[in-house]
């Protein structure tokens, strides 16, 4: 069994939590990939504390943001600054520190890393080499915004930022359409009333919901139906804050149309969509199965053609 290494000034092998002072276990050698609070720091676990007070060196995102956390809870571990401009060069030096048998601790600006950060690859590599991997859990940006969003739980996708072209994000929407679930997206303030636009003019008038600073001081939840909700923020302008869209699945009870009906939405959606992506807007909003829209679909395009 490997050695515990010995506590140093740099490296304490205890931290002080609620006005506690507690010592920290040994950590295994390896990667132990660590969840930090998303706004209150008062959500970061036991667990998390005592590794990161443990590990030889903590790899952070933005080690400006990372040092207030440790500093708050008096771990004064090493921090290594890992992002996606210096990732490329850093994950052979930090692969090999791991193969010394060092223990370090990775997290991101907050919540848990590898969601939308350059982690995964990290996470990745080292397992591909045979090194240990050890995650403690913890604040998630996703799932606090989905259990407050009043949307279904049962099954949802996070798709993270869409593309900021509403070209591309329109068409992305529509490959996101029939996903029986709800939607899960990041924005930036600037951008969320463009996609909340798109997002009704693909999907409709689905419900959903903006979820605002979330365990922060201004946290704010504003649930409505798309449309409406992309007129609240046209209106009111960017709001402040880390934002996480959610969007109502499909509804299981969606009308399903045929014939005459079924063509006229077909041609709508043509006008605006490609051959494909059209095909899955209207399947979504329809209910009908895609693969008979997209046959009608291309009878109505070739006809179209014809003439």
């Amino acid at each position: 069994m490997a050695q515990s290494a010995p506590s140093s000034p740099q490296n304490p092998a205890s931290f002080v939590a609620f006005g506690l002072r507690a010592e920290a276990e040994p950590i295994a050698p390896g990667l132990h990939v660590v969840a930090t609070p998303i706004g209150n720091l008062r959500d970061i676990t036991l667990r998390a504390l005592a590794t990161l007070a443990a590990a030889d060196a903590v790899i952070a995102e933005d080690t400006r943001v990372s040092r207030g956390l440790l500093a708050h809870y008096g771990i004064a571990t090493p921090l290594i600054a890992y992002h996606e401009h210096n990732a490329e060069a850093m994950r052979p030096v930090l692969l090999a520190r791991l193969k010394k048998g060092e223990r370090l601790a990775l997290i991101s600006d907050a919540g848990t890393p590898l969601v939308s950060d350059p982690g995964f690859k990290l996470v990745g590599e080292a397992l591909a080499a045979g090194l240990p991997v050890t995650s403690a859990p913890g604040p998630s940006a996703v799932l606090a915004a989905l259990v407050v969003a009043g949307l279904p739980t049962d099954r949802f996708f996070f798709e993270g930022f869409l593309p900021a072209k509403s070209g591309a994000r329109r068409a992305r929407i529509a490959e996101l359409a029939a996903i029986p679930g709800t939607l899960v997206f990041f924005e930036s303030p600037r951008r969320l009333a463009e996609t909340l636009g798109d997002l009704a003019a693909v999907l409709g008038s689905r419900q959903a919901a903006v979820a605002r600073e979330l365990t922060k001081h201004f946290e704010s939840v504003r649930r409505g139906g798309l449309d409406a909700l992309a007129a609240d923020y046209e209106r009111d302008g960017p709001p402040k804050g880390e934002i996480v869209l959610l969007v109502a699945p499909p509804a299981d009870d969606a009308p399903a149309l045929d014939g005459a009906a079924l063509d006229q939405k077909i041609r709508a959606a043509l006008e605006k969509f490609s051959l494909k992506d059209a095909a899955s807007v209207v399947a979504a909003e329809t209910g009908q199965p895609r693969r008979k829209v997209y046959a009608r679909a291309l009878e109505l395009s070739g006809a179209a053609q014809d003439e």
